[in-house]
């Protein structure tokens, strides 16, 4: 059912100077026009102090990319800071949005994450708008994430079936908060096409705060308000990863996320998983598994997630991990994993439909130092053809 049509290298991170050969987490937007945009962190390490967003555009289906060149500010109110990722969506022709997690680096010493108290730098979630395709970028705008602290983007903002569009992000603690740590997956909802978002709205929380629901990935369902959300799943008492957990959603009119089933079982063994319903109503999901064999893998639903059969998975990427890591799958100190995080040379998946049987695959790959981003054009036709 799955074929490789073509893979190649959107940025290739051995010929870039020093400041620019680490490119990782990966996004994919396709713009109505045909253009393809594939974002991501570009700096000399992973959440390094100087990282910064970098942006390749593809106007033949993605075989060739060139980057182009933005500045998006780095200092906000004085104060340095580091670009964690830039996630896009196109809200109206020509008209993109622009969505980053800004890190204050104030002290350029501290690391993304404090192994004493288990928080993230302070942060900000920022949105630029272009008018013209991306071509021109308007200055920041903060968004306004109510209160809550440990703030980070998790994945591409979606347009649900009726317009609205969900920016996802999580949150947990900051630096130096000495409070206990709460995980939690949110969205907020603009019912404007971004001028303007209502207040947070909770989509998983474990009700003891045992199990973390990391990275949501959001896609539109078949319905208005219905979406589909992939969460990498860390159980903190048993010390390891769970298999992919899923929500079936629908978004009602104030804004509240209802499921009827509740978070389930996918049954998929991996990490951060990117879901893509196709227009024919098949749901995909592309997935890292850092367990080894280490891969990328493309699963393949026919019923709505209810179920995720072996013999509808495709590799797609296999990797030979290189650094150094301090955990394995199971006994997992909870700080060492962070730092981890930090230490992997492969991942973060990212899809987007090209037509009505063809996907484009990103991710980022290589070895610790120089990591470039890949792509596959995936040909994704339905059983029997």
């Amino acid at each position: 059912m799955f074929e490789i049509e073509e893979r190649g290298v959107v940025l290739d991170a051995a010929v870039q100077p020093a400041a620019a050969r680490t490119a990782c987490f990966t996004s994919l937007c396709r713009l109505r026009a045909g253009d393809l945009l594939c974002s991501f962190q570009l700096g000399s390490g992973k959440h390094a102090v100087d990282s910064r967003i970098g942006i390749c555009r593809s106007r033949d289906g993605g075989r060739t990319w060139i980057q182009e060149e933005h500045a998006w500010q780095t200092t906000l109110d004085g104060l340095p800071g580091s670009l964690a990722a830039g996630e896009l969506v196109e809200v109206s022709p020509d008209r993109l949005l622009l969505f980053a997690t800004w890190f204050d680096r104030s002290d350029p010493g501290r690391p993304l994450f404090d192994a004493q108290t288990q928080g993230i730098l302070h942060s900000r979630q920022l949105l630029a708008e272009s008018a013209d395709g991306g071509r021109t970028w308007s200055d920041w705008r903060e968004l306004v994430t109510g209160g809550l602290r440990g703030c980070a983007m998790t994945g591409p903002p979606v347009v649900l079936g009726d317009g609205r569009m969900a920016f996802a992000f999580e949150s947990f603690r900051e630096f130096d908060d000495p409070q206990p740590a709460h995980h939690a997956a949110w969205v907020l909802v603009s019912h404007d096409g971004g001028r303007s978002f209502g207040p947070p709205t909770c989509v998983a929380r474990h009700v003891s705060d045992t199990v973390y629901y990391w990275d949501q990935r959001l896609c539109a369902g078949r319905r208005p308000g219905e979406f589909t959300a992939l969460f990498w799943t860390h159980d903190l008492a048993q010390q390891c990863d769970l298999t992919v957990h899923q929500l079936q959603g629908q978004m009602d009119g104030a804004g509240r996320v209802q499921s009827m089933a509740g978070i389930t079982d996918t049954g998929i063994r991996g990490q951060i998983a990117a879901p893509l319903r196709l227009s024919d109503g098949r749901l995909l999901a592309f997935v890292v598994d850092r367990a080894g064999p280490c891969t990328m893998s493309l699963w393949c639903s026919s019923n709505d997630g209810r179920d995720w059969p072996m013999t509808e998975r495709f590799e797609v990427y296999g990797h030979e991990e290189q650094a150094r890591l301090s955990q394995g799958q199971s006994g997992i100190d909870f700080s060492g994993y962070w730092e981890d995080m930090i230490r992997w040379s492969f991942g973060h998946p990212a899809i987007c439909e090209l037509d009505s049987e063809r996907v484009l695959l990103a991710w980022y790959a290589g070895v610790p130092g120089c990591l470039s981003i890949h792509w596959a054009r995936v040909r994704a036709a339905a059983g029997g053809r």
